[in-house]
């Protein structure tokens, strides 16, 4: 079972359906116990880190998340979800989060003069292999929209990136982490591959 995880941010029924239209066995809940017996954890999320945060912690899920992901259970980040497992964040202040990658979230320097937030379909190049890439080509376009970016400190964990003035990281995987920029249930056919591939994705 795939539960998806609801804290109040995020498209929860979009990538619920996605994932179901690939095979997958999906629930949406915010009940800690669901997370605990699920075999795969999805973490959506659209708004501020901060709230996000919050939100977390406010349902005592920001423990439960980072244990079963010491447990070696598959987890999938999008957008929100993924800048939430950074060290912090500097997005309207300076905040926690989840510490399961060594990074922070930073905005787009407003000197590239380019339209921020970032909104819109745009290609990645994909740095290295990971089963979850599996059928998805260099250069493929993927749906964004987001004002900050993941900078990891360790570049061994960025597998894909993308530019919009410069490059920043648009996946991130470690160990059983899988973290996406972009939306997949929002990118069509490269986005529903990830997401059956992740389906499927046996540690």
């Amino acid at each position: 079972m795939i539960v998806v995880v609801d804290y109040g941010m995020g498209n929860l029924h979009s990538i619920a359906k996605a994932l179901e239209c690939v095979g997958g066995n999906v629930l949406v809940s915010s009940k800690g116990e669901d997370i605990k017996k699920a075999d795969k954890i999805v973490l959506p999320g659209v708004g501020a880190f901060r709230d996000g945060v919050a939100n977390l912690k406010k349902r005592g899920l920001d423990k439960i998340l980072i244990s079963e992901v010491e447990k070696k259970k598959p987890l999938l980040g999008i957008c929100l979800g993924m800048q939430l497992l950074a060290n912090k964040s500097y997005e309207f202040g300076e905040y926690e989060g989840l510490s399961l990658i060594d990074s922070e979230v930073k905005k787009f320097n407003e000197s590239i003069q380019l339209r921020v937030p970032h909104m819109g379909w745009n290609n990645i190049e994909i740095l290295k292999d990971h089963v979850l890439l599996k059928g998805v080509k260099n250069n493929s376009d993927f749906y964004f929209v987001h004002s900050y970016f993941m900078e990891c400190k360790n570049n061994e964990d960025v597998f894909a990136e993308c530019s919009y003035g410069s490059n920043f990281p648009v996946i991130v995987a470690k160990d059983n982490i899988f973290i996406t920029q972009f939306h997949p249930e929002k990118s069509q056919k490269n986005g529903l591959k990830i997401l059956k591939n992740f389906a499927g994705w046996n540690m």
